[in-house]
């Protein structure tokens, strides 16, 4: 293996990873890669799982592995990776451009500052209460409920990175006790409809549809895995609403 094939492999490898990361399914990852590889003219090949990225010379004994782990999903720079590899295929930008730009896009802490993440997370927690039709004070305690539930779960999976799920079911948790509180207190009308509700920014839904879609599309460990750890989401945050509830009826009761 010469120096350019190398060059060529640890980048595909930095690609995929990237997109692995930021919450791409299988099959994108492995295609997007796999096109990088050609149009610089090497034949590689690639095999992801959630853990790892396997990006191999077809011709050669030759193999570059790169580990992953489960992050949070980052769809901008999934794009921008996407768009970067039609822009090499087309010809707009040369092996070089590309090499730098995927370093670029590794480097850079693509976010949302938090007042729109709030706003966010508000507005996403509000959508639902249309479709049950909810009272204007249901509304609004959805709006504020689910940010309060958002901020107290990134809180808590900024400092309880070795324990997880414990965001969601703080998260889970907080939603659900304010909730029933603020019923409690004649605030609103119906609790159940402000918690699931509130829940949507918690909800693991790009989670769930990747791993649909991957497992329709023949990975079935990547697509079966993403959809437990999916379902393990749901629990915790389902964990959270049933423990606030409990605590407040039997509160309620004495």
């Amino acid at each position: 293996m010469n120096t350019y094939e190398q060059r060529v492999l640890q980048t595909c490898a930095q690609a995929g990873r990237i997109l692995l990361e930021s919450g791409a399914e299988t099959p994108r990852i492995e295609e997007t890669v796999e096109i990088i590889g050609k149009t610089a003219g090497v034949n590689v090949s690639c095999y992801v799982t959630l853990t790892a990225v396997f990006v191999s010379l077809a011709d050669q004994p030759t193999t570059q592995l790169t580990k992953t782990k489960l992050g949070s999903f980052n769809l901008q720079k999934v794009d921008e990776i996407n768009q970067l590899s039609r822009q090499f295929v087309a010809g707009d930008v040369d092996f070089d451009d590309v090499t730098q730009q995927v370093n670029a896009i590794d480097e850079y802490a693509i976010d949302f500052n938090w007042p729109t993440k709030i706003i966010g997370a508000g507005l996403v927690s509000v959508a639902p209460m249309l479709v049950f039709k909810a009272t204007w004070p249901d509304l609004a305690l959805a709006f504020f409920v689910g940010i309060a539930g958002y901020l107290v779960a990134q809180y808590v999976g900024r400092k309880a990175t070795a324990t997880p799920y414990a965001k969601e079911v703080a998260g889970g948790f907080t939603i659900s006790l304010l909730a029933w509180l603020l019923i409690a207190a004649h605030l609103g009308t119906n609790a159940e409809n402000i918690i699931v509700s509130s829940v949507m920014p918690l909800v693991p839904g790009v989670a769930l549809t990747n791993s649909l879609r991957e497992i329709m599309a023949g990975h079935m460990i990547s697509g079966t895995v993403r959809a437990l750890d999916a379902l393990l989401i749901a629990a915790a945050i389902g964990g959270g609403v049933v423990l606030a509830a409990t605590l407040v009826h039997f509160g309620t009761s004495l």
